[in-house]
């Protein structure tokens, strides 16, 4: 699983409503680029390198799986739908929205149309100052020096005026609220994907389904009738030691816990999987282990209808799954609905993303978002 890019953005403006245009390149960045996790304090500053009126400058950090081109390329499209004009004209001139990329994870990217990290950076103070708050561990990877340094050793005296903070797009999305979220789906429904992604943007402690290690697994595809008993009982365990272990140590460094799948799953694959008798005895233990596990604040179940699951399975290409056949997941699907729909004390929120691509399009994503904090506040 691909972790997202960590990018660092600098915006500025000096012509028109300042703020107003600071804060509409925001929100466009978070709908269009990627999540933007954190902003800075608002500065006024005066024109660098040229005479004009004064700049108000922000910093913003961003979490995108976009490559430092194509965030490029969709910053150049904001500028220009917010009214930049670029010309010909050699040196700096006055703008209404400034957007820079300052860094790209600790790459160096050295082409014709990027440079990071941005190589003026270290000799602006109205670029390192709003750095300084987003509060990064973060070393300049030619400088070899952090923030707090190249700020001590810049020759730049120009004066940074607070004007007050900018609002944040993520400010309203307390997911912390449920300190516990559960999200689930059927094989190739996106919940580890999405999983990650949640806990990457809203420093939370993530726990992960280890299935890549369960032996009974690629056997289990090739004979089911042999294999379904010993596969769903290992699950079952493997799932119990986990999940008890993870939920018992308490992260003082992250806010919540989410996990890609939640212990209950094992009824619902045991159920189709497993033949009359062979179901009764799994129940039986299922039970008596889900008394002890805690539940989370918030099951989250991702539903992808059948067909969009088997082109899901195929792109990720592992080769024990590619035989998969539409009645299974059509089978898993029922499960899971039939199951939450029993579960009146479960707090279950439905999201159909059939037609949702949330790692290529951020409005997906967001969209996802939105409806668990309207959850929340249900």
């Amino acid at each position: 699983m691909r972790s997202q890019n960590q990018v660092v953005i600098s915006l500025g403006s000096n012509q028109g409503n300042r703020f107003e245009n600071i804060q509409n390149a925001i929100n466009l960045i978070h709908k269009n680029i990627g999540t933007v996790i954190r902003v800075s304090q608002l500065y006024e500053t005066p024109s660098w390198g040229f005479e004009s009126d004064a700049f108000y400058n922000c910093a913003l950090l961003l979490h995108t799986y976009r490559s430092a081109e194509i965030v490029l390329e969709k910053i150049l499209l904001i500028e220009k739908n917010l009214g930049r004009i670029r010309t010909s004209q050699e040196g700096y001139q006055a703008r209404t929205i400034d957007i820079d990329i300052i860094t790209f994870n600790e790459t160096v990217i050295s082409t014709t149309d990027l440079q990071v990290p941005h190589p003026q950076m270290q000799h602006r103070l109205f670029v390192l100052q709003p750095l300084h708050d987003l509060r990064l561990d973060w070393i300049h990877p030619i400088l070899k020096k952090s923030i707090a340094e190249l700020i001590a050793s810049t020759s730049d005296d120009s004066k940074c005026t607070v004007v007050g903070p900018i609002p944040s797009p993520l400010e309203n999305f307390e997911l912390h609220h449920f300190n516990y979220i559960a999200i689930e789906g059927n094989i190739g429904a996106g919940k580890t994907t999405l999983a990650t992604q949640i806990s990457e943007d809203f420093n939370a402690k993530l726990i992960l389904e280890g299935f890549a290690d369960n032996p009974f697994l690629p056997k289990f595809y090739k004979d089911q009738a042999r294999y379904a008993f010993p596969l769903e009982m290992s699950f079952l365990a493997d799932r119990y030691l986990q999940l008890s272990d993870d939920l018992s140590q308490f992260d003082l460094f992250k806010d919540f816990i989410v996990a890609d799948y939640h212990i209950f799953k094992s009824l619902i694959f045991a159920k189709v999987t497993l033949g009359e008798d062979e179901f009764r005895l799994y129940k039986t233990m299922f039970d008596i282990i889900y008394k002890e596990m805690p539940k989370p604040g918030l099951y989250v179940y991702l539903y992808q209808n059948t067909p969009r699951l088997l082109e899901n399975i195929r792109k990720r290409g592992r080769s024990y799954e590619q035989e998969i056949p539409a009645e299974y997941l059509d089978k898993i699907n029922r499960g899971y609905l039939d199951y939450i729909k029993s579960q009146s004390n479960l707090n279950v929120l439905i999201i159909d993303v059939s037609d949702y691509d949330f790692v290529e399009n951020q409005e997906d994503y967001l969209r996802i978002l939105d409806q668990i904090s309207d959850k929340m506040k249900a």
